[in-house]
Parts: structure tokens; sequence; C-alpha cells
């Protein structure tokens, strides 16, 4: 049995994160933060979670937090870089869920986040927690980066592809919406219900921050940097990011279906449909999950569109940082993590 803390327990994958730690057998909760509810239960303020969680929002401490195995970092961008070198200096391993490792430039991570990063000394060491990518790395990793929601359901759905080569990285096109729930549990006029129903918006237009994101991880794979165009959305619904991803490809006779279905064949939260299938954000709702299907575009020579949904709370946060958490610690990748989705 390890012990695990959670720094920044307010927001929802603070609150994923503890719903799914509660059914892990392997791990015990034995400390989570928060400055403002410091004293107050977690089932006050998460009703969902009474007779699950017992326990009360504390004071962010070194000392309580060192005494963990792992702590997860779900705090707002440019707090856990304070935090993280005193817990690595006392033998705790991370798993950051905000952007503060993300990215391996950290004048480019200032560029995007509007300071300069408080301990770029450890950015080259942070692991980027794609599973899918660095399970080999992730094992001895004492600093894991979560990646992005939006860049979980791009990268994965573009992998295969520019792995094998054969797509055209000049032009790679992510148009993806996500719900409310991926601005975070904060007050905002933006947010509220009478702004967001019945409405369907881009934003982030000129550049959002999970661009960088996705351009360097693909020019890693790749071995070179991607022209890639990406314009996010918001759509009116709780959960879910569908992620829809243009290319063209070099041959138009590769099975496209096979390139997909043996390229994840062995990984536990990657699901490859049917040929023909439309992936639905609600298939996905509340588990680890990130489902895809891959189409040619009739009448347009080398064109592939790849249709990619996640649940932006879980496979896009809390769930895959208990994903990695598991490969870290050499439990059963799956561990915490089954289930099927929630429906209706």
């Amino acid at each position: 049995m390890i012990k695990a803390g959670i720094v920044g327990g307010t927001g929802y994958t603070g609150a994923e994160l503890l719903r799914l730690l509660a059914v892990h057998g392997g791990v015990e909760v034995t400390v989570i933060t928060s400055r403002q509810e410091a004293g107050r239960a977690v089932a006050d303020l998460y009703p969902s979670l009474r007779e699950v969680v017992s326990l009360e929002y504390s004071e962010p401490s070194l000392e309580l937090l060192s005494a963990c195995d792992v702590v997860f970092f779900a705090t707002p961008h440019a707090a856990a870089m304070h935090g993280v070198p005193e817990l690595l200096e006392a033998g705790v391993r991370v798993v950051d869920l905000s952007a503060d490792f993300r990215l391996r430039d950290a004048d480019l991570w200032a560029r995007w986040y509007g300071e300069a990063h408080a301990c770029p000394e450890l950015i080259a060491e942070a692991v980027y927690g794609l599973p899918e990518i660095n399970r080999q790395a992730l094992r001895d990793a004492r600093l894991v980066a979560c990646p992005g929601c939006y860049p979980t359901s791009v990268l994965l759905g573009f992998l295969p592809l520019v792995e094998a080569g054969l797509i055209d990285l000049s032009r790679l096109i992510a148009s993806a919406a996500t719900g409310v729930s991926g601005a975070g549990r904060k007050a905002s006029v933006a947010m509220l219900h009478g702004e967001t129903s019945e409405s369907f918006k881009a934003y982030g237009v000129a550049g959002h921050r999970h661009l960088p994101e996705i351009r360097e991880v693909l020019a890693t794979v790749a071995g070179q940097r991607p022209g890639l165009t990406f314009v996010p959305h918001l759509v009116p619904m709780n959960r879910g990011i569908h992620a829809t991803l243009f290319g063209w490809v070099h041959d138009q006779g590769v099975d496209l279906q096979q390139l997909y279905e043996q390229r994840y064949a062995d990984e536990p939260f990657v699901d490859v449909l049917p040929a023909g299938s439309m992936p639905e954000t609600r298939t996905v709702r509340g588990i680890n999950m990130c489902r895809l299907a891959v189409h040619r575009a009739p009448e347009l020579d080398g064109q592939v569109i790849v249709l990619s949904v996640i649940d932006n709370l879980v496979k896009g946060a809390a769930g895959q940082a208990v994903q990695n958490m598991n490969i870290m610690f050499g439990f059963d990748e799956r561990d915490g993590l089954v289930g099927g989705g929630w429906l209706p």
C-alpha cells in the first residue's frame, strides 16, 4: 500500500482523483490540501464522495506531503513548479496534472504562460505522461508531466500515421470541442449556464496553450516540426472532448484500419472502433478511455479523417494521472480504472 497526497483538491480534477483512488486497492490518500477550504470535510464540498472519502482539506505542508510516496498536483498552472523541487528532494515522486513541466523549452513555456519558470533545471527530467509513447520511461520517473486534455485526444489520433511516416506533416488540422468542465471549477460569467447553453463557439483561434504542446510531441515523434492548425471549441455539455483530425497520406493503398488496430492492440485505454464508426463522447463519460475511428474522405485523394473522443477529466486528466502512477509503482495499469462509461 502506497500513500498518496493531492495538492489542490477542490477542483474537478482533484475530485476525480479522489473518486478513482478511493477504489484503488493499492493506494491510500492520506492528505489533500487547500488553503481556502482547510478544515472542511471533502464530502461537504463534494457530496458525491460521502461515505467514500473521510478526509478533510488541510493547509499545504511539506511535512505532511513528504510522508507520501506520491503527490499529485491538481493545481492551476504556475503553482506546482514552486512545490515540486522540495518534494523531489524529500524522495517523493510527483505527478503534475498542470502544464508546468509539459514543454521542453523554458523560454517557450514563459511566453505561453506569462512568467519565468521557477525550476527550469527540472524540465528535462520530467517524463511526458502519455503512456502510449512513454511507458518505459514512466517506470523510473520521479516527475511526470501529465498531458493536457486536448493534446491527449489529438496526439492519440495522429500518432499511428506520424509514427508510420504516412502523413504530410506540413498540413495537419485539429478541430476539437470540449465540455465546460474543461475551464475548471471557478466562478466565471463566460461559463454560466445562460452563457453556454444552446450555443457552440470557437475560442483560442489566435493561439491556445495546448498548441505548442501538441507540436512539440509530434515533432519529437516525427523528427521534424509539423505544420499544425488547432482550433478548440466550447460545447454545452459537462464532460468530454471530441476531436476531428484531418491529414493527407502519401500512400493511398495503406490499410488505415489495420494500421490503427495494430498500433493500439496492446493499449488498455485506446479503443479503435470498427470501420465506419462514429465515436460519441457519451461512451467515454467517467472512464479512462480514448475511442478512435479512422476514415478516408470520399472523393478527396489522400485525405484522412480521424475521430477521437475522451472524457477530459479522466483520460484527459485524473484518470491518465492514475494510469501513470500505476506504471510508476508497478501496479496493473488498469487498477482503479476499470468499468464502463456512464449511460445515458
